[in-house]
């Protein structure tokens, strides 16, 4: 099992930044891909996901530009640094975990965090 607490959620008006971690713990291992979905009303997409393994990153193409995904292996921490905030970027944000990255990608997340709200006001 793999646990997943996300933090660093918040108000933050349009333009503004944000940097959300992902601390993973439990039987983590390198092979992993983690990564960020966000959840609004009636909308589920797939954010940013990072190899664990490698570092390659992958990105929705709405974030491109301003969001940034990276990792600290040896804290088992990932980190989404955004930036230039939109209204739109509103939204529960989860952690997620899966073997792949593709496959996180695609929609699949063997562990998923509790989330954590970004609002982004105009």
């Amino acid at each position: 099992q793999v646990q997943l607490v996300e933090s660093g959620g918040g108000v933050v008006q349009a333009g503004g930044s944000l940097r959300l971690s992902c601390a993973a713990s439990g039987r983590t291992g390198s092979r992993y891909a983690m990564g960020w979905f966000r959840q609004a009303p009636g909308k589920q997409q797939f954010v940013a996901g990072i190899s664990l393994y490698d570092g390659v990153t992958s990105y929705t193409d709405s974030v491109k530009g301003r969001f940034t995904i990276s990792r600290d292996n040896a804290k088992n921490t990932v980190y989404l640094q955004m930036n230039s905030l939109k209204p739109e970027d509103t939204a529960v944000y989860y952690c997620a975990a899966h073997d792949t990255l593709s496959q996180l990608r695609g929609g699949f997340s063997t562990y998923r965090g509790q989330g954590t709200q970004v609002t982004v006001s105009s």
